[in-house]
């Protein structure tokens, strides 16, 4: 019996060792989560490759608001695109298009389709224009006045304001999808408010009811007056937040890392005519920021 039991042994033995070998050839005789044959033939799928940042784009679409269409920079109540820390000709500034395209490019090869008073709900819009133009590079600059409400509580929800970046950033990609972008951050508005101020002239233009959620009661230091301003500062650290997020999930997106939010505006950097909007000088303080992260290897 013990003689038998040996011989079956073996021949079952001889017989697995058979199939396996032969006509099942994907049989392992280690590990089972061995890979088999054609698994490990097959090659893993490379990963798409980050495109490359271009640090000299031959041509610049630039949207948003006041601040692009460079208002109360030469004068007051008006628009001064020439002094546009964007697109801009005025040398003294020395625009972010002059910086990288060239006096002799700029009329041709750049477009300003910012717009006095925009809020973020309208930058789909813009970005459709900029896309038409097919450009290297688009420049964004929008968000103040979704904050600057006559008061808080008219402020853009934060949910609203990143939906209409979402769908700015989609209509640019739609029409232009290898344009470059460029984001600045929404100023400090609270900053603004500490420098003007200190200025009597500002103080009365500031009554006529600009940004009056941050700029209403200027004098006023009463406990009711800072949470108001703190709201406001608030929402605006929240918006950088939605431009930050929002841009990372693009690969041909900058984000300007909070330069323009942490910018110090002084009191030369400011429009003499509201104490609010950048002066030429404000302008060119701009250009220099988004020129260094746009050229940044």
């Amino acid at each position: 019996m013990r003689g038998r039991r040996r011989f079956r042994t073996a021949v079952a033995a001889a017989t697995a060792a058979l199939l396996c070998g032969g006509v099942l050839s994907g049989c392992t005789a280690g590990d089972p989560r061995q890979a088999s044959p054609v698994e490990a033939a097959t090659p893993a799928p490379k990963p798409r490759p980050t495109p490359s940042w271009d640090v000299s784009p031959t041509s610049v679409a630039a949207v948003g608001d006041s601040v692009t269409r460079a208002f109360d920079a030469c004068s007051v109540l008006a628009d001064c695109p020439e002094a546009s820390w964007a697109t801009g000709t005025d040398t003294a500034v020395n625009s972010l298009a002059l910086r990288l395209l060239g006096p002799e490019k700029v009329a041709t090869r750049s477009w300003n389709l910012a717009r006095t008073g925009a809020l973020m709900a309208e930058l789909p819009a813009q970005m459709a224009g900029a896309a038409a133009e097919k450009p290297e590079l688009v420049t964004v600059m929008m968000g103040a006045n979704d904050a600057c409400r006559a008061t808080p509580d008219l402020m853009t929800p934060v949910a609203d304001f990143r939906a209409s970046f979402e769908a700015a950033l989609a209509r640019l990609r739609a029409g232009a999808p290898k344009a470059q972008v460029y984001v600045a951050s929404v100023p400090d508005l609270k900053h603004l408010w500490s420098t003007g101020r200190v200025s009597p002239r500002g103080l009365e233009v500031w009554k006529l009811g600009i940004c009056g959620a941050m700029l209403a009661n200027a004098e006023d230091l009463g406990p009711v007056a800072e949470r108001r301003r703190a709201a406001v500062r608030d929402r605006v650290v929240a918006y950088n937040g939605v431009l930050e997020e929002v841009c990372a999930k693009d690969a041909r997106c900058r984000y300007d890392g909070g330069a323009v939010f942490g910018f110090r505006f002084g009191g030369g950097q400011l429009s003499p005519w509201d104490w609010f909007h950048p002066s030429r000088d404000g302008q060119a303080r701009l250009a220099e920021l988004a020129y260094r992260r746009i050229t940044e290897e």
